[in-house]
Order: C-alpha cells, then structure tokens, then sequence
C-alpha cells in the first residue's frame, strides 16, 4: 500500500514538471497531441450532422413508401421505381446530401408488400482531417397491407314498407357512406369487392339475360293455378264454359287480371267482350292479377292467353241407298259401296257453346313472350323433397334438374336488379340511388343470393381468390320487419312460420346453418320502427365462423338514422381486417 502510494505522487511531481518545462520537444509532442483531439471533437460534429440526414431520409423513405402503396399493384417495375424518384425527392430536401437515391420493389407474397432503400453522401468538415472525406447514409422502409382481403354482399330490403319513416333515404345514405370506407380500405384494385342484393319476395336477375340457360320457365308457361279452384264452382265453370267470341269476359283486372283483348301482343290492348273476329277471335289474355286469386301470387303477370275454342258437334245423315244413289246438289255428302249396297252419306258440323278453353303459353301467340322478362326471379326447389331444397344452397343449377334453376317470374313488384361482386364504387353508388321500395319481404330469398354472389353462379362472377392473401367473407342483411311471403308459402301481409323455416328451421338447419358452414360471417339488421317483435331469426342467423350464433353479430334498430351509424360501425370494424403492418 505504501509503494502504491509513493508511485502516485511521483506521477503527480512528474506532470507538475512538465508544465512547468521550457523545451522544444514539448512544443512538438502538445502539436502532436491536438490533432487527435481536434480529430474526435469534429468527429462529434460531423456525425450530429449525419444523424440529421439520416432522419431527414428516413422520413422522406416512410413517407415514399406509403405513396407507393396507393399504386404499387398497378405499376410495372420501371413505373414504380420512376414513382418512387419522384416522391422521394420531393421530401428529401436537404441541400447537403449528394448522390441521392432510391430504389423500390413491390411484393404480393403473403399480402402487399413495398419496400424502398435510400442512400446519400455527405461531406465532413472536421474529420477530413483524419483522412474521412464524407459519410454514407443510408435507410429503408417497408408498407405491408392487404394479406387479408375483404368480400361484402349488401343483402337490403326494398320491400314496400321502407318507403316508411325515412328508411328508405337512410339506407341510402347509409349503403353509400359504407362503400366509400370499403373504397378507402382498398390499396388495390380487388383487395375489396362488395356486391349490391336488393330483394323483397323475389330479387331481379336482370331482364338481358332471358335466355339464359340457368332460368326455368315451367312457372312462366304454367296454366294460372287459380281456373282449378275457381272452375270447382258449377257456377263458375258454367260461366266459363259459356264464354266465347261476343260475349263478355268473365274477369276484370280487379278479379285476376283477366282481359279481353284484340291483340295478345300487347298487354295493355283490352276490350269489354271477346274479339268475334280477327286474328285474335276469341282470345281472353290475363294481365296483371289485382285480385285476391289466391295469397301466393299477388302483382303477378300471367304468361299466356286462352283461346276460347267452340265446340263442335259433327253429324253424319245417309240421303240415299241402292242401285242409284247419288247425294245431287247436296254438299259434305259422299258415296260409298256398290250395286244394291251403294249408300251416300252427308256430313254436317255444327258450331257453337260450350267452348273449350285452350291455354297457350307465353311465345306462343301469347300475352308476353320471355325477351319481356323484367327479370324477376323467385325461390328455386321444391318444398316437398329434402334433396331439392335448392332454395337454401348455392348449387349450380342442372340442366337436367328444373328444380335446380331459377324460376322466372314476371311479378311487378320485382326488385331493383342485383350487382355481382365489384369495385365499380360510382357505379354501385348509382345503383344505390336508384333503389325503391316495392313488394312483400322473403328474407330468405334475398339472404341465399348475398351468398350466391359471393360464389358466383347464375349471372354473377366471383373473382378467383388469389393464394396469397387471407379472405373474409361478410353477409350484411338489413330489413326492416318479418317475413311475410315467398314462392309457397305466405299472403304478404302476415309472417309466416313456413317462410321463416326455409331460413332456419326448428333442427337448426336452413339458409343460415348452410351459410355458417361456409364459414361467411353475417351481420343481421333489424329495423324496428313500426313496434314489430324482435326477429329471433334474424338473431338466430348472426354468426361468425367459429361462434353460430353470435350476439354480437345482431342489431335492433328502433330509427332510420340508427341505420347510418350501425353501417359506419360496421365499415369501422370491417376496414380493420385491411391492416396487416
């Protein structure tokens, strides 16, 4: 301890000495000594002015990549990188920085990726001393979106009654503001589709496809089922058998739509008895049935005419026999046989009631041929057979199969037409302002083509999903009251339990279990302004895959405006899904 001790304050008399020495050597050691010095002071200085850039950079580069990203899909390489010079030097202003540059690349691996490297030089005041004559800086940037991609049918009731309490323009208003943040949630072009599914008993195909192979006309072409049970009255038929050329016709368009009319081409042309003459003698066209003919078929166009066809009575009367008999002047009349068994007979046909009826279906000298389809469409299947319950799947239809196609129907409360999958967002914005409430309310209908369009089938196309992206596919289902009618069961005024089952039915089955197993998540709507009861089918349909059903899922709006929030919150929750990184 003691050593060290005295070795400390030798070192301590030694530095002393030193300051106090007059030699030349010293001069040239201190000299020696600064540069060093001067060296790593400058070094501080010049690298607080590198950090500045690189920050300057870095900023510039983040701020590029997030331009880049707006149009990175529909860029070629040579494109995006002429992009990326341009906003990257548009924030890079810093007047010290030489051989600035930047390179970007676009990736869709796993999702949308960008990524931009920055590089420039700047020069040293105070270490070019020590032989640094600039440092290089340099920085990147990665934006990553869309590894999940949305798809969103917008199931909405345009029933007659959205035309109360302001629904109508709300949904409106509503459905337009939500494809605006479905717009804004797209990076690219196809990171959202959203398709439009106006329906009330029935939805519209759009009448330019009439001659598609996926429609059926059975419906179309059928014989108004309404004759049988009105021709079961004695009365009735006898009225109906009655009615020929001349007379009177049995119906009025507030009784079944029945007209009289002297031209089956045109559905408007109607007169007050059955044309006697001309071409279209005798025929008796259905119009539209503004009566109560029966609760399955209110504002539905008939597609074909009677033609009252009179019956005729043909008798036959022998006028002669023998050797010499001969029907003289005498017409209709022939002969027949020889000798002593010679006999001529003659032939009379009589006209007249009662007439026969013959239906003739649409294209064939009828009231409205299929290329005047408005493109209504009502539930496929049938009601009787499990294995054609063809109204709760997405199945293509089979060509051998009548129930597995659409049904047409030429009702006049159809629906505005539906819109496949799109990103047309000033389009679909368009068709949005052009709905209008008309018509009976069939959830189930409306419900089944939100998921056909997502899909495809019939005439809607759904894009193939690239593998390089994660899909969520949404049902938004928005109406404002119960089900009151569909293609067999309901009267359009009351709910119907038969309608509701083809929904959801007591075994859990149904549209929505379907949907639900096709792991697509359902939002479900009710607008409750008029005190109906809440919807448990509507609450029993709501549901996310993994969670069936799903409280969460369900909202019971009791204003029109709630429907505008609900939709933004919707949207809100929506448009997260978009953010990857």
């Amino acid at each position: 301890m003691h050593d060290f001790s005295s070795k400390l304050l030798g070192l301590a008399r030694a530095f002393a000495g030193f300051g106090r020495a007059r030699d030349g050597a010293v001069v040239i050691i201190f000299a020696l000594a600064i540069i060093p010095v001067l060296g790593l002071v400058g070094a501080a200085v010049d690298f607080s002015r590198a950090n500045s850039l690189k920050a300057t950079m870095q900023n510039a580069l983040d701020a590029t990549a997030l331009m880049l990203s707006k149009t990175a899909a529909s860029q070629t390489s040579a494109q995006l990188q002429v992009a990326a010079q341009s906003y990257f030097m548009a924030q890079f202003t810093r007047p010290e920085a030489r051989n600035a540059s930047v390179t970007a690349s676009y990736s869709k691996s796993g999702g949308s990726t960008v990524v931009v490297n920055g590089s420039a030089d700047i020069d040293t005041e105070f270490m070019g001393i020590l032989g640094l004559k600039s440092i290089n800086i340099t920085g990147t940037s990665t934006s990553k979106w869309g590894s999940a991609r949305l798809r969103v049918a917008l199931v909405l009731d345009t029933t007659g009654s959205m035309s109360s309490d302001n629904k109508m323009t709300a949904l409106k208003t509503a459905t337009k503001n939500l494809l605006t943040q479905m717009q804004a949630a797209a990076s690219a072009d196809g990171d959202v589709y959203v398709s439009i599914i106006p329906f009330s008993k029935n939805v519209n195909l759009n009448p330019s496809n009439y001659n598609a192979t996926y429609l059926s006309w059975v419906d179309w072409e059928a014989e108004p089922a309404y004759m049988a049970t009105w021709l079961a009255n004695s009365t009735n038929n006898n009225t109906w058998k009655a009615t020929g050329p001349g007379d009177t016709c049995p119906f009025t368009t507030s009784s079944h739509g029945f007209r009289c009319t002297t031209g089956p081409a045109n559905d408007s042309a109607n007169t007050n008895t059955v044309p006697s003459s001309g071409t279209f003698a005798g025929y008796i066209c259905p119009g539209v049935d503004g009566g109560n003919r029966n609760a399955l078929k209110i504002g539905l166009h008939y597609n074909g005419c009677y033609n009252s066809v009179p019956t005729t009575t043909t008798t036959s009367t022998t006028v002669s026999t023998g050797w010499n008999a001969s029907c003289g002047s005498r017409t209709n009349c022939s002969c027949s046989g020889s000798g002593s068994s010679r006999k001529c007979v003659q032939t009379t046909t009589t006209t007249g009631e009662p007439y026969t009826h013959v239906w003739r279906p649409a294209g064939t000298a009828a009231v409205l041929a299929k290329s005047a389809w408005n493109g209504c469409i009502t539930d496929r299947g049938t009601t009787a057979a499990p294995s054609q319950n063809y109204d709760r799947l997405v199945t293509a239809p089979i060509s051998s199969i009548d129930a597995s196609k659409f049904p047409a129907e030429q009702n006049s409360y159809c629906s505005p037409a539906i819109t496949g999958l799109s990103y047309n967002w000033t389009a679909m914005k368009t068709q949005v302002d052009n709905l209008y409430p008309l018509g009976a309310t069939g959830q189930p209908i409306g419900l089944v083509w939100g998921w056909q369009s997502l899909v495809g089938g019939g005439p809607l196309t759904a894009p193939a999903k690239d593998p390089n992206y994660t899909y969520t596919d949404v049902i938004i289902l928005l109406t404002d009251g119960l089900n009151t009618q569909n293609r067999w069961y309901g009267n359009g005024s009351s709910t119907s339990t038969q309608v509701d089952d083809r929904m959801y039915d007591s075994t859990g089955q149904g549209t929505c279990a379907n949907i639900n197993a096709a792991k697509i998540t359902v939002y479900a709507i009710q607008v409750n302004t008029g005190g109906d009861a809440t919807s448990t089918l509507l609450q029993k349909c709501a549901g996310s895959p993994g969670k069936f059903p799903d409280p969460e899922k369900f909202f019971l709006l009791t204003s029109a405006n709630d429907i505008i929030t609900t939709f933004d919150a919707i949207g809100t929750n929506l448009t997260r899904l978009r953010i990857a990184q």
